[in-house]
């Protein structure tokens, strides 16, 4: 079992920005594929974005496409989301965990296994 750890959620204004941070912790990412998801209370969780292992395949869900940026950085082992132009409807808590990130499709949750535990996001003015 593999342990991530999410990190940079915070209040932030309609129109701001963020940079949430998923850390491997005590294992390196490198050969994993890791998406992004979202989940606000009374809704299911939803697949955000995802990257596989060498980062060059980026996936993207339709409502976060141009303004969310999925990069990595295998040498310190995290995989991090930039959020731009924020609205209310980007408010949920925001976990990553490691599955496949296929071609041309959004990262799926029944496929997703060693979730973190999530960073908490508002968007709220």
């Amino acid at each position: 079992q593999y342990q991530l750890v999410e990190s940079g959620g915070d209040l932030v204004q309609p129109g701001g920005s963020l940079r949430l941070s998923c850390a491997a912790n005590g294992f390196t990412l490198d050969g994993f594929a890791v998406g992004w998801f979202r989940q606000v209370p009374g809704k299911e969780r939803e697949g955000v974005s995802c990257i596989n292992s060498s980062g060059v395949r980026r996936n993207y869900a339709d409502f976060v496409k141009g303004r969310f940026t999925i990069s990595r950085d295998n040498a310190k082992s995290t995989v991090y989301l930039e959020m731009n132009l924020l609205n209310t409807e980007d408010t949920g808590v925001y976990y990553c965990a490691l599955g496949p990130c296929t071609f041309g499709t959004d990262p799926s949750v029944k496929e997703y296994h060693d979730w973190g535990r999530g960073t908490q996001v508002t968007v709220s003015s």
